[in-house]
C-alpha cells in the first residue's frame, strides 16, 4: 500500500474518467502503477466514474481502500466524457497531470516518455497516433476526414491524429479552470491556451475488454462541439448558402414571371413559388447553424454547474 503523502509532493496525477469500466479498470490501475513505481515518483490517480451503471465505482472504491494514491470523483449521473475529464483535471493536485481513457487504449508504458518530454520545457506533451488497433475502417476514415477538415477550419492549431492523452502542466491547468463553457472540448481548449507543446507518437491499443462507449451519434456531437466552439465556419457557410440560394430563387423568379406573362400557370402559383424559394429558403439555410450557436449561449448563461459529485474522498472537490 502506497504511503500517505503531502499534497505538495505530488508530482504527476493520473488523470481517468470512467464508464462502464468494470473488465478494465483492475487490469488499468495495475498497469499504471507499474510504471509509477518504475518511475520512482509521488503520484496520484483520480479516477472519475461518470455515472457507470456497472460495478466500476464498487471496484474504484475497493482500490481506494488498497492504494492512498488512489482517489475518486463519483457523479451523480452520466455527464459525459469531456466533463468527466474537467472534473479530473480541476481537482488534480499533481504538479503535471496525465489525461487518459479507462478503456486501456491509451498505453499507461508511455508516461515516463511523456513525462520525460515535459522535463524539457513543453507545458503540453501530446500523444500522437501511429496507427488505431481493433478500430473498423469506417471510424478510422471519418476520425482523419474529422481532424483535417477541423484543421481547416479553424484558426487554432489543433494538433491532428490526437486525443485526450496527453501531459499537461499545472499552468494549463490553472487556465482550463478559468473556462466555464459547458461543451467542452479539451483538446481544442488545451491548443488554443498555448505554450510549448510537442507530440510523442505511439501505437494506439485495443480496447482490453468490453465495448467502446462511443457510438456514431456520441462521436457527431463531439464533432460538432469542437466545430463550434472553435469556428464560424459554419454561419459562414450559412451565409454562402444563403446567397447561392437567393441567386437560385432570383432565377426562379425570373421563370415564374415568364411563365405568367408567356406561358402557362395555375393562378397563384407564381406568387408561391416567389414566396417559398425566395423567404423560405434564404431563412432556412441558416437557421440550423444559428440556432446550434445560440442553443449554446443559452447553455452557459444558465449558469448551472458543470457537474454534480456524489461522493468523493478528494478534500473540497470542486463541484
Amino acid at each position: 500500500m502506497a504511503e500517505t503523502k503531502n499534497q505538495s509532493s505530488v508530482l504527476l496525477s493520473v488523470v481517468v474518467p470512467i464508464y462502464n469500466e468494470e473488465m478494465n479498470i483492475r487490469k488499468l490501475y495495475q498497469r499504471i502503477v507499474d510504471v509509477m513505481q518504475q518511475m520512482g515518483i509521488a503520484y496520484e490517480i483520480v479516477f472519475v466514474n461518470d455515472g457507470s451503471r456497472d460495478a466500476s465505482m464498487a471496484m474504484i472504491l475497493g482500490l481506494a481502500d488498497e492504494n492512498k494514491s488512489v482517489k475518486y470523483i463519483d457523479f451523480s449521473r452520466n455527464f459525459g466524457h469531456q466533463i468527466a475529464i474537467t472534473a479530473g483535471i480541476e481537482n488534480a493536485i499533481g504538479e503535471r497531470i496525465i489525461i487518459m481513457d479507462g478503456d486501456g487504449q491509451d498505453p499507461p508504458e508511455l508516461i515516463p516518455a511523456l513525462y520525460e518530454k515535459s522535463l524539457e520545457g513543453f507545458e503540453v506533451v501530446y500523444a500522437k497516433r501511429k496507427s488505431r488497433s481493433g478500430e473498423t475502417l469506417m471510424k478510422k476514415i471519418t476520425a482523419k476526414l474529422f481532424y483535417r477538415l477541423l484543421a481547416k477550419m479553424t484558426s487554432v492549431e489543433i494538433p491532428i491524429d490526437t486525443g485526450d492523452f496527453r501531459l499537461i502542466h499545472r499552468k494549463v491547468q490553472r487556465v482550463l479552470k478559468l473556462m466555464p463553457e459547458r461543451d467542452k472540448y479539451l483538446r481544442g481548449q488545451i491548443a488554443w491556451i498555448g505554450f510549448n507543446h510537442v507530440a510523442v507518437e505511439y501505437d494506439r491499443e485495443e480496447r482490453m475488454g468490453g465495448e467502446t462507449k462511443f457510438s456514431y451519434s456520441k462521436m457527431m456531437k463531439f464533432a460538432m462541439d469542437g466545430i463550434v466552439s472553435f469556428s464560424n465556419w459554419p454561419l459562414k457557410l450559412a451565409t454562402m448558402m444563403g446567397f447561392l440560394v437567393s441567386i437560385v430563387a432570383f432565377l426562379m423568379i425570373l421563370y415564374s414571371i415568364y411563365q405568367k406573362f408567356f406561358g402557362y400557370t395555375i393562378q397563384g402559383w407564381t406568387s408561391l413559388q416567389i414566396s417559398i424559394l425566395f423567404l423560405g429558403g434564404v431563412q432556412l439555410v441558416g437557421i440550423g447553424m444559428l440556432g446550434e450557436y445560440l442553443g449554446r449561449v443559452s447553455e452557459n448563461v444558465k449558469n448551472r454547474p458543470t457537474y454534480i459529485i456524489r461522493e468523493s474522498n478528494i478534500e473540497d472537490p470542486l463541484g
